[in-house]
């Protein structure tokens, strides 16, 4: 492929009709069912589906169709599909958001789309809003150039949030028509800088889940602390079990695993790169460190060791409520991240077990997990593969391409990769420094969205010549 007619056929694309996509489509609060339950009810998934397969149905691609799959009582997927010659690629991404969260900066909103420069703000554009738009303008890029190509078959979700949850039914339905991916190509990850193409390795489970501690069946005066024990204390003492509040350590000693070799080469040469940059990443406030010093240290809690969140909270009132008042229950919401190769169904029970076991006091303890979601372990890359990687950075980023681990989850990935053993994969994205995924203030850097485009036309390209 000619590199500078790709990337300006990919840039021209991206102005004048990917961004508008997408403008349109942040507007959309098209959240995931764990955080919609009348999802269905409220239509917004099916506003971003349809606005997506409007879109992806008008791109002059010889041979694509285009297909929204809906199998009963569950999210709907768009199926597409090019015709190629020998292997079949699948290019992956999803639709559906995260909530709105708070503390998004005047003039910015989660369904508000804002251009400010290279970013596009708003909830979902670059995770991940842009895949479907970023995996046919790839696959486009090389029939403008007659580039030969493999079968492409593109799966667009619409429960990745809420831990794809619906995926494996549609897999195991469109088994016959998906075949056996030789390469999959996924775009849903991140970045740590927007210098370099990244590629994921390796991704953290998760455990999420909802402790309730009760003591009461209904609040009375807060006379009785320190009769009646407090169910925040006993909430707070459960933790402990889980995690050393001084230094963060999860103390579930099967819950750790050893850094396999390549895996500690690779996070060496991130820490090497980013060492300096956290004030880049992380918006601290003023005065606040980081966990741990030493930037390998860093690379290494946020990708290959446990760590517990607490991502949401109940049973309390705000600040200016709070009455003198000896409150009944607390709740917690807990997300817990897993190294890549620790089961997911296993670290549940363990959790579970931990936190309910001879709960103090006799209070009423509960824990309900949700969906536990294994994290992922790429296999060895071929040559072919590294190659074509190494050579779409250079071309398009002007740098050599970057191997890092995420401390995020991508559900698919893991079945995948049970389910395909000898495919390889591409796993990239466009969120990086600042873009806030999840949080306020979300955007997406369209430069690098242009760049991981390309390079995802040379790797495809580079798999058509094998």
């Amino acid at each position: 492929m000619d590199a500078t007619a790709t990337l300006g056929f990919v840039q021209r694309t991206w102005d004048a009709e990917i961004v508008p996509a997408l403008s349109e489509y942040v507007t959309i609060p098209a959240k995931s069912p764990h955080f919609d339950a009348e999802w269905k009810a409220h239509g917004h998934l099916d506003r971003a589906v349809a606005l997506i397969e409007a879109w992806c149905k008008a791109r002059p691609i010889e041979g694509l169709r285009v297909e929204v799959v809906r199998l009963p009582e569950r999210t709907p997927l768009i199926y597409m599909e090019v015709p190629g010659r020998g292997d079949t690629v699948l290019l992956y991404g999803h639709l559906d958001k995260q909530p709105e969260m708070v503390g998004w900066s005047e003039g910015l909103g989660p369904w508000t789309p804002v251009r400010r420069g290279d970013k596009l703000y708003g909830r979902g554009a670059g995770d991940d809003g842009y895949a479907a738009f970023a995996a046919l303008t790839a696959i486009q890029a090389l029939q403008q150039q007659r580039t030969p190509h493999a079968r492409c078959v593109v799966l667009i979700e619409a429960c990745e949030e809420s831990g794809s949850y619906d995926l494996p039914a549609y897999v195991e339905a469109l088994a016959a028509r998906i075949g056996t991916p030789g390469l999959v190509v996924c775009l849903d990850s991140g970045c740590a800088d927007y210098e370099h193409l990244w590629c994921t390795t390796s991704l953290r489970g998760i455990v999420n889940g909802v402790l309730t501690v009760e003591v009461l069946t209904e609040g009375i005066h807060s006379g009785a602390s320190g009769v009646v024990p407090s169910s925040f204390r006993i909430l707070r003492g459960l933790l402990s079990r889980l995690e050393d509040e001084r230094t963060g350590e999860i103390r579930l000693r099967d819950l750790h695993v050893d850094v396999p070799g390549e895996r500690m080469e690779q996070a060496r040469a991130v820490a090497e790169l980013t060492g300096k940059k956290h004030a880049e990443i992380y918006p601290l406030v003023t005065g606040m460190r980081l966990a741990h010093e030493d930037a390998l240290e860093r690379v290494l809690s946020g990708t290959w060791r446990p760590a517990l969140s607490i991502t949401g909270a109940g049973g309390l009132p705000q600040p200016a409520d709070g009455g003198n008042v000896l409150r009944p229950k607390t709740v917690a919401k807990l997300s817990l991240r897993l190294p890549p190769t620790v089961d997911a169904v296993h670290a549940a029970r363990r959790v579970k077990q931990t936190l309910e076991s001879e709960p103090p006091y006799g209070a009423r303890v509960t824990f309900e997990v949700e969906s536990p979601g294994t994290g992922w372990d790429a296999p060895p890359t071929e040559r072919w593969l590294l190659d074509a990687v190494q050579q779409a950075s250079q071309a398009y980023f002007g740098q050599p391409a970057m191997f890092h681990g995420l401390g995020g989850s991508i559900p698919f990935m893991a079945m995948l990769g049970e389910r395909y053993p000898r495919a390889q994969f591409m796993i990239t994205g466009v969120m990086g420094p600042g873009s806030n995924a999840h949080g306020p203030n979300e955007f997406v850097h369209l430069p690098t969205g242009v760049r991981v485009t390309a390079c995802a036309a040379h790797v495809l390209a580079a798999h058509g010549r094998g």
